[in-house]
């Protein structure tokens, strides 16, 4: 039994990424993982992997210790990566500790048109539909309704979206953030793929 639950857990945290304890279905995993931590430590060092436990959050990360296995974003999915951010990180100043992060599209939609980005005026359909599926599949995110392309559809927001680019002080992530939309509005970050974030 302790050996299936091991299995699970190690094959979501190499699939997904991220483990989350406010999430639904990896809560269990996410106990799992802290109750047996040296186990799982010492298993992924061997893989070449770093866990990384964040009690205040509850979030594990896997992180490569040889910057080996990054997923390349292309730059929109970087820029919808980096909007998500920085909403969460606005919300949670409103919002009490346990509250869920939840925003609606149309809040991505603006932040995007703020940017005044010439080669894509719009945020595509598609693109949005494509980036949340992909942002779901790492544990980032979640649609709370089915389509995701209507503006009052609601998305949240789970707190793996701090590590998914490491950084510790969330007022650095805030400015960082702030300065990379401002550098994507000038036209400063031409190239179209960006590493963002571990697979």
């Amino acid at each position: 039994m302790q050996k299936d639950k091991f299995r699970v857990a190690a094959n979501k945290l190499l699939n997904n990424c991220f483990i989350i304890k406010k999430k639904e279905d990896t809560r269990n995993d996410y106990i799992f993982i802290i109750q047996n931590k040296e186990l799982f430590i010492e298993y992924f060092d061997l893989l070449g992997y770093k866990i990384e436990i964040n009690d205040m959050q509850g979030v594990v990360a896997l992180i490569s210790t040889y910057g080996t296995g990054r997923l390349r974003f292309k730059k929109v999915e970087s820029i919808i990566l980096l909007i998500l951010r920085l909403l969460y990180i606005e919300k949670c100043k409103e919002l009490s500790l346990n509250e869920d992060v939840v925003v609606l599209v149309d809040e991505i939609h603006q932040k995007y048109n703020m940017l005044k980005i010439e080669a894509k005026l719009n945020l595509d359909k598609t693109i949005l539909r494509d980036t949340i599926r992909l942002l779901k599949r790492y544990n980032i995110i979640s649609n709370l309704d089915s389509d995701v392309t209507m503006s009052d559809a609601r998305i949240k927001i789970y707190p793996s979206v701090l590590f998914a680019v490491s950084n510790d002080n969330l007022t650095v992530i805030y400015d960082a953030i702030n300065d990379k939309l401002n550098k994507y509005m000038n036209g400063e970050e031409q190239n179209d793929d960006e590493e963002v974030m571990q697979d």
